[in-house]
């Protein structure tokens, strides 16, 4: 496969990444963090980073569920809340980590989950296809591009 037609996979699928609603990018993160999971994690734990990234989901994880779940929307659709820019303000890398720990907390319980009945829609499994079909790189790609550009501008000053 050349880079040229690898680079035109993961942006036609961010093409269609951007098309989606907000839970629908939700519900396709889940699913792809829960099939690559454990290759997204950071390559060296522990860092200062981490730690950031930790008391950030900690923050997540200490809401109700429906307010887990708010916060998720208002990171993908980058409004202007603590959470939000707290997440802009991350590194590609950290961002990357915020959502497997989402992930992780989802299937440990303290995240709210997935709805039992979910059916994703034609569009997300269409696209989910097309990124399991990726190479790796690819998909760490598409999936660094589609949460880099969520959350909120930090502001200047102690307010993040």
């Amino acid at each position: 496969m050349t880079t040229g037609t690898s680079g035109q996979n993961v942006s036609g699928a961010l093409g269609s990444y951007g098309s989606l609603s907000t839970d629908e990018k939700l519900a396709l993160l889940w699913y792809v963090y829960t099939k690559m999971g454990t290759s997204v994690t950071p390559a060296a734990p522990g860092t200062a980073a981490d730690e950031i990234v930790e008391g950030l989901f900690n923050q997540v994880k200490e809401l109700s569920r429906e307010e887990q779940l708010d916060v998720q929307r208002k990171i993908i659709e980058s409004q202007d809340t603590l959470i939000s820019r707290e997440y802009g303000s991350l590194s590609q890398n950290s961002k990357l980590y915020f959502w497997y720990r989402l992930a992780q907390g989802m299937e440990a319980g303290t995240i709210v989950p997935m709805p039992d009945n979910y059916e994703p829609s034609g569009s997300v499994t269409g696209l989910l296809s097309q990124i399991e079909a990726m190479e790796f790189e690819q998909q760490i790609t598409f999936l660094r591009d589609a949460v880099v550009g969520a959350g909120a501008e930090p502001k200047s000053g102690a307010e993040v």
